[in-house]
């Protein structure tokens, strides 16, 4: 079972490589912690903002070449933790079929930031960061 999870915070820090990002569960109150890298991070930001760019970023590419090939990013599911590193799923619908490929949780955030698909995150992953069970 997965969890819907919506984007609530994005902390970017000049001095560090590393950055984070918080999802928080939809219908209730657990939050997600995941650190991503400088990259990853201004390209959620950027898409959030609508930040316009003269050439495509590799996200927003990505997500173009999905739409010219006649797919749609249907969701973006964070589907496991393994040694304390997140895994994710991008699920793009495409000639009536679904087809899941494997993906870093930042660039599958930043993806779906940029084509607005809806996030999950597995009930076993949640339930491991937030001590549950």
């Amino acid at each position: 079972m997965a969890v819907q999870m919506e984007l609530k915070r994005i902390i970017i820090t000049e001095t560090s490589d590393q950055q984070f990002i918080f999802l928080k569960e939809v219908d209730g109150e657990r939050l997600l912690p995941i650190v991503i890298g400088s990259a990853e991070a201004l390209a959620i930001d950027h898409g959030l903002k609508g930040t316009s760019f003269p050439r495509p970023m590799t996200h927003q590419l990505l997500a173009k070449v999905i739409e010219q090939m006649g797919g749609k990013l249907e969701r973006v599911i964070i589907n496991d933790l393994q040694k304390h590193t997140f895994f994710a799923r991008l699920v793009i619908r495409c000639n009536g079929h679904s087809v899941e490929v494997d993906s870093r949780p930042s660039d599958a955030i930043a993806l779906g930031v940029a084509g607005g698909a809806p996030i999950y995150v597995a009930e076993h992953v949640l339930n491991e960061v937030c001590g549950e069970n």
